[in-house]
């Protein structure tokens, strides 16, 4: 499901959160339990893209060369470069498959904000 700004949700699963935090030299302990059904609004939507890597983004300035300039270079040094194109081409593959990672910023009824919840925790109201 797409998840857009002002979209209403509401929570897919049960989640319970723990945490501590130090309050004026005291130590406090915490856990928020929020069910399943929980209603909210998306204020935000942030897709997280996955990171190039050094022979993703050679793979790309070799293409590129290549397509550009490929039918002009001479013969031993295009076969050369398609060869260390076909080398690199499993990890721009990989790269291709890669989905992005979603998060969303919601404002749920009860004034709480989950912010940066995995767009699978949040589902169409």
């Amino acid at each position: 499901m797409t998840l857009n700004e002002g979209l209403r949700v509401k929570l897919a699963a049960d989640l319970t959160l723990t945490g501590s935090l130090t309050a004026a030299g005291d130590a406090v302990a915490g856990l928020l339990a929020l069910a399943s059904g929980t209603e909210g609004t998306v204020e935000r939507v942030d897709v997280h893209r996955p990171q190039s890597g050094e022979d993703v983004r050679e793979y790309e300035r070799l293409k590129s060369l290549l397509d550009s300039f490929g039918h002009q270079m001479p013969e031993g040094s295009r076969k050369q470069l398609q060869e260390k194109v076909a080398a690199l081409e499993p990890a721009w593959t990989a790269f291709q498959e890669q989905q992005p990672h979603v998060t969303v910023r919601v404002r749920l009824d009860n004034g709480f904000v989950l912010d940066g919840t995995d767009e699978e925790l949040a589902t169409s109201a």
